[in-house]
């Protein structure tokens, strides 16, 4: 697995995402199936929108229970390491854009899934800026191409671990 298909987790994320996991899996599809099965019993399903609803419902729910079950699997779990400075999965990038004297330095955490540590930012490293920053140092200047199809270059500011 390379280090874009990591999906990087403290541990109190990790165990958040299993426990909302767990919970999807149980108690919330248990409550999905119900409403199905009790729908059924009133009749005719052709015009029962209460069991078609419900029936979205539990598709949805299956999705998302495959997508974090996938993410969980791809997770590394724990503190980053300081290393040599070469950005990795669990660090926080300082970035400023090249060519824009006004704009002021931006920080995020590159990792997955994280709620709001402490107002950082998160990119995944599977986002074009995530992707881009990979194995970049301080004074690095890195270009991706962004959704809207322009090509943009940051130079790296600072990386160093993430400390939750």
């Amino acid at each position: 697995m390379t280090e874009q298909d990591t999906i990087w987790l403290t541990q109190e994320a990790y165990d958040k995402l299993a426990a909302e996991l767990e919970d999807m899996k149980g108690p919330l599809r248990q409550e999905i199936v119900d409403r199905i099965s009790a729908a059924r019993d009133e009749g005719d399903l052709k015009e029962n929108s209460g069991y078609h609803a419900a029936r979205e419902e539990l598709g949805k729910l299956e999705g998302k229970v495959r997508q974090m079950t996938a993410m969980l699997e791809k997770a590394e779990v724990g503190v980053a390491e300081a290393g040599d400075g070469t950005i990795g999965p669990g660090m926080v990038v300082t970035y400023k854009f090249v060519g824009d004297d006004d704009d002021e330095a931006e920080k995020f955490l590159l990792g997955a899934r994280e709620i709001d540590p402490d107002g950082l930012a998160v990119i995944s490293p599977q986002a074009p800026l995530g992707g881009a920053v990979i194995g970049a140092k301080a004074g690095d200047t890195v270009s991706y191409v962004a959704p809207n199809g322009k090509t943009l270059e940051v130079v790296v500011l600072d990386a160093t671990p993430f400390v939750g």
